[in-house]
């Protein structure tokens, strides 16, 4: 991966707080389904469903569900990402994982498994949802700071989604970040047995 990808993904690519208002056009948003989507989940199990909320109105439902300090990234982003997972992912089995297409039986017998598999394959999604969105010149701002329940009863009530994160996507104006904070290094983060 030469030196500018990985400066685009990682070492420069930072949390957005502040957006530029320029809009993201739908087909770049399906660009990066058609992107993220390859990303590896167990099982192939693939259980994110994504809500990207464009319209004012769309935004404006989500507003009270918000902690305050994220209230104007989730108004003045181009777009919010409601990135979310099927609580019943199992039921596409079938088609996901073609070769053992009894393999969602395994959940539906074990309650856990199957929240387990999809919260942690939603997560895993919706990393791959992020570095996707650098590698198409988008910005992001995840946000984790918001009543659950209200997300969910507000865009997912009498259905089998049920909200993970949020995520910001749009063009960042860099006057709005924080001087970069530091990360642990390896030898206090990693162990090689």
């Amino acid at each position: 991966m030469s030196a500018e990808m990985q400066a685009r993904l990682f070492l420069e690519a930072r949390s957005q707080n502040r957006w530029l208002p320029r809009p993201v056009p739908d087909s770049l948003l399906r660009e990066l389904y058609e992107l993220m989507k390859w990303g590896p989940t167990s099982m192939n199990s693939s259980p994110l469903r994504v809500l990207f909320l464009r319209s004012e109105e769309a935004r404006q439902r989500l507003l009270p569900a918000m902690a305050a300090p994220n209230v104007d990234k989730v108004r003045t982003a181009p777009v919010l990402a409601i990135v979310a997972y099927d609580t019943c992912f199992y039921e596409r089995m079938p088609y996901l994982f073609p070769h053992r297409p009894e393999a969602g039986d395994l959940f539906r017998r074990n309650v856990k498994l199957s929240q387990d598999t999809a919260f942690r394959n939603s997560s895993l999604q919706g990393a791959y949802l992020m570095v996707a969105a650098r590698l198409l010149g988008l910005d992001c701002g995840p946000l984790s700071g918001f009543d659950e329940q209200r997300v969910n009863d507000t865009f997912f009530a009498d259905s089998s989604l049920r909200v993970n994160f949020l995520c910001g996507l749009g063009y960042g104006d860099p006057d709005g970040l924080f001087p970069r904070h530091p990360r642990l290094p390896f030898e206090e983060a990693c162990q090689l047995l």
